[in-house]
């Protein structure tokens, strides 16, 4: 089975606007994603990248028209200031490696949750309550959000470490074997190389 290896955070406006396609790709191509949750601010220290709010003027008003033509795009709402942004994107992500390792739910659909709970409905993806919710609405049991902390952060500090090594430096990044695809602008060339037309 085809494997794809999928680097993210939990507050990424742009890993947000990939929607469901990374899941729908998977599906045609009768592919395997694991999600792999890390923490992006150590992963620009250790790659060379810039938080956003340490770019240059220039830079981060380009991002904010990038995003709102891409969620225009796409056909989805954005909050371009979010009322919570940067959260904490801890919390999110180790619920989603104990829900990875719990099975059982909608693994897509609570990764998009708590990314739309940020991006489009002003909720802090660092609250509890935010995360149960999303938990059990992906079909989840809520108190996976206070289970495997230990083993979240473990799991979550050997995702940076990967994705390092594996070249990875932003969010969403997918890998599958030694080819790397980033962005959500970047969907469209995984999809033909799963084809094989790539």
């Amino acid at each position: 089975m085809l494997q794809i290896d999928y680097y993210f955070v939990t507050i990424s406006p742009f890993t947000y606007l990939a929607g469901t396609r990374l899941e729908e790709i998977a599906g045609r191509h009768g592919a395997r994603i694991t999600y792999k949750p890390l923490d992006i601010m150590a992963l620009f220290a250790r790659t060379g990248g810039t938080p956003p709010a340490e770019r240059h003027p220039n830079r981060q008003a380009y991002r904010l028209q990038d995003m709102r033509r891409s969620a225009a795009r796409a056909g989805m709402p954005i909050t371009l200031k979010p009322a919570h942004f940067p959260a904490n994107p801890a919390p999110s992500s180790y619920a989603i490696i104990a829900a990875q390792n719990a099975g059982g739910g909608d693994l897509g659909g609570l990764v998009h949750a708590i990314l739309r709970a940020c991006w489009a409905e002003e909720k802090d993806v660092a609250d509890d309550g935010v995360i149960r919710a999303a938990l059990e609405q992906n079909g989840f049991d809520p108190g996976l959000a206070d289970s495997g902390l230990l083993s979240g952060a473990e799991t979550y500090a050997a995702n940076l470490e990967e994705a390092v090594a594996r070249g990875v430096f932003g969010s969403p990044f997918y890998a599958v074997g030694d080819e790397l695809f980033w962005g959500q602008d970047r969907l469209e060339d995984l999809d033909l190389y799963l084809a094989g037309k790539l």
